[in-house]
């Protein structure tokens, strides 16, 4: 069934401004481009900048869970200076109204 991971984590390093949080995310683009099991990626920032993450639609809450790892979770904590929570949620039935289409997983 496919998994969605919410991923939040506060950006509470002194000095970082919303716009070289924004760069870092372009920057993170790449290594999510064609990643196994990850179906969709959105980035997300608060308005007032003070906390980021990502919403991700995985294959599997296995794929999610070999993600975010203890080493994924104190390379989250060094760069932006504090550990991230991860919230899975299984996503029974997605509407995609980009491609026009509407998923409902099999149980």
């Amino acid at each position: 069934m496919p998994c969605t991971a919410i991923v939040r984590f506060a950006v509470s390093r002194a000095g970082v401004d919303r716009a070289e949080i924004v760069k870092h995310l372009q920057g993170s683009v790449p290594k999510f481009r064609g990643m196994p099991g990850l179906i969709r990626k959105y980035y997300l920032l608060s308005d007032d900048g003070k906390t980021s993450g990502g919403a991700y639609l995985w294959e599997t809450r296995a794929a999610a869970e070999a993600y975010y790892t203890p080493a994924w979770r104190a390379s989250m904590k060094a760069r932006f200076g504090a550990e991230p929570t991860v919230e899975y949620f299984e996503s029974p039935v997605i509407v995609d109204n980009a491609i026009g289409a509407v998923s409902i997983a099999a149980e």
